[in-house]
């Protein structure tokens, strides 16, 4: 297990307090029932997550989903403006862009993550803020999702919406997608997602998320 430095101090106060209770495991059921410790818990073990995620991104142990690189070249290529759009921590994201796009993609991508809009997917909320900050129609951007929650976050916000899926998403409802594929495609695929063929499901996208 890794070690956990929890910014949490049982002073001699409060620890008398909590002796009031018998047992360890009891007492810290205690002290976490306190909203205020939970919340400041769960932020901790947040960051903590986000830090040990980093780390196995950083250490190129995370393959790149098939296409995703080659679609993001090809439309930058266009001069179609791209963006990620997530429910994810912002430092997380924003590291997934820099190490498995490259640092030049990574400086002219924007990313809007985590906590930017005060709610998340299926919310269209984020989804909205990408294309008002990109300066496009929601309707003529497509978006490329593989979870239910962002997919309903799309069409909410009236975009084009393709799914891929992926291994958590198999058995996910996405009646009303524009198109499923089971990925975006490898280089030598020729079923592959193209710029061109996301460019055929609506009339003159602007932008691809």
């Amino acid at each position: 297990m890794s070690p956990m430095c929890l910014d949490h101090v049982w002073d001699v106060n409060l620890y008398g307090e909590l002796l009031e209770i018998g047992g360890g495991k009891e007492r810290m059921t205690k002290y976490f029932s306190d909203p205020a410790a939970r919340k400041a818990l769960v932020q901790e073990l947040h960051l903590l997550k986000t830090d040990l995620f980093m780390q196995l991104v950083d250490s190129g142990a995370m393959p790149l989903r098939p296409g995703v690189a080659r679609l993001v070249a090809e439309a930058m290529a266009a001069g179609v403006p791209v963006a990620v759009c997530s429910t994810s921590n912002e430092r997380a994201v924003s590291t997934i862009v820099r190490v498995m796009l490259g640092a030049e993609v990574a400086s002219v991508m924007r990313v809007f993550a985590g906590d930017v809009v005060p709610k998340k997917k299926p919310d269209p909320a984020i989804y909205l803020l990408a294309a008002r900050e990109l300066g496009v129609d929601p309707k003529r951007c497509v978006v490329v999702e593989d979870s239910r929650i962002g997919f309903r976050a799309a069409k909410a916000a009236g975009m084009t919406c393709i799914v891929t899926k992926s291994s958590y998403t198999q058995e996910e409802d996405f009646t009303g997608a524009d198109a499923v594929f089971p990925s975006l495609g490898g280089d030598a695929d020729p079923g592959q997602v193209t710029l061109n063929r996301l460019c055929n499901l609506i009339a003159q996208p602007k932008a691809v998320a």
